[in-house]
């Protein structure tokens, strides 16, 4: 028996309906990707403050 909270209201997933379930499972996958695109997104600011600094030391040579 696995329970899965929401909104403070404890619910034993294997009495949900299919539809509860699937729409559980699309909740899930949508939690998923919005974690891989927060990862994906603190990359890129890495790798842009990266090329800012490198532009900087490069203009200030000039």
């Amino acid at each position: 028996m696995a329970e899965i909270t929401i909104d403070g209201k404890p619910y034993d997933t294997d009495k949900l309906s299919d539809q509860a379930k699937a729409q559980l499972g699309n909740l899930q996958f949508v939690d998923q990707e919005i974690a891989r695109a927060q990862a994906n997104l603190a990359v890129l600011q890495t790798a842009r403050q990266t090329y800012a600094q490198a532009l900087k030391a490069e203009l200030e040579k000039q």
